[in-house]
């Protein structure tokens, strides 16, 4: 049987506490809050672990969403990777949203950087209160450029694989 992903549906990542996480994403950000899960089972795995889970529900409908596990720590960053690297990009409708958004993180003593040019969207980057780094972007690009970047797409990650394997 073919199946077909239709979307996101949430986003999931640890915070440090569930109502500081809330007034960041709900408060600053705009995403009400949606969805609360209080358990002291995991559902997939059956083990002992008490959590809240909670959604800050997206225009599109998908969410994101955070666990809080109760003991005050949050996600430790991987001592491997960069800390530019692991993020969420969530988009906004224009460039005005887009610096509107950036003013109003700067009011909350939000540290913004950007707005960045990645030549098919413009981007802030900041950090959550949990380490999450968040993107927030517009597009830019035409239907046809983007169009034109899905019939490029394998050739360059296969140009870039090629390179990898022989160096």
């Amino acid at each position: 049987m073919d199946f077909k992903i239709n979307g996101l549906n949430h986003f999931a990542w640890r915070c440090r506490n569930a109502e500081e996480t809330r007034a960041f994403y709900e408060d600053i950000l705009g995403l009400p809050l949606a969805h609360v899960i209080k358990a002291d089972h995991v559902p997939s795995t059956g083990e002992y672990a008490p959590y809240l889970h909670v959604f800050f529900k997206m225009g599109d409908g998908s969410y994101i969403a955070f666990f809080d596990l109760g003991d005050g720590a949050g996600a430790l960053p991987s001592p491997n990777t960069p800390s530019w690297v692991n993020h969420i990009a969530l988009e906004v409708a224009s460039k005005e949203e887009l610096l509107a958004a950036k003013e109003r993180l700067e009011q909350h003593g939000v540290q913004v950087l950007g707005v960045t040019d990645h030549k098919i969207i413009e981007s802030i980057y900041f950090f959550d209160p949990n380490g999450l780094r968040v993107e927030l972007t517009t597009r830019t690009a035409s239907d046809e450029l983007m169009a034109e970047e899905e019939r490029t797409a394998h050739e360059k990650l296969a140009a870039w694989t090629g390179n990898r394997t022989a160096g």
